[in-house]
């Protein structure tokens, strides 16, 4: 992610999973332990993890919210809000943007 950044990223998206057709699910609990270390690590790495927006991948609630209170600005949902009966509520509540797709 700092490479990217290094190189003129503007926005950086972090996933704790992957949602192609077939892969495997992963649990709540381990999307947090993966994304949440990556999220804070940018922000505290100074001027150039203050300047990228970064956006939390994720169709759960819970990684959402973790996500945001590390440091994350967007929630990119790929299932638009449908997967997690409590996501739409969550990131009304966090008072950041969402991503909508389908």
């Amino acid at each position: 992610a700092m490479d990217m950044i290094a190189d003129g990223a503007s926005i950086i998206d972090i996933g704790g999973e992957s949602t192609r057709p077939g892969a495997a699910e992963i649990s709540v609990e381990e999307q947090i332990q993966r994304t949440v270390p990556v999220i804070r690590a940018i922000r505290n790495a100074g001027p150039i993890g203050e300047n990228v927006v970064l956006s939390i991948d994720t169709r759960h609630a819970a990684v959402a919210r973790a996500a945001v209170e590390a440091g994350a600005d967007i929630v990119n949902d790929v299932s638009g809000g449908t997967f997690d009966p409590e996501m739409l509520s969550t990131v009304s509540e966090l008072h950041v943007p969402i991503i909508l797709m389908h």
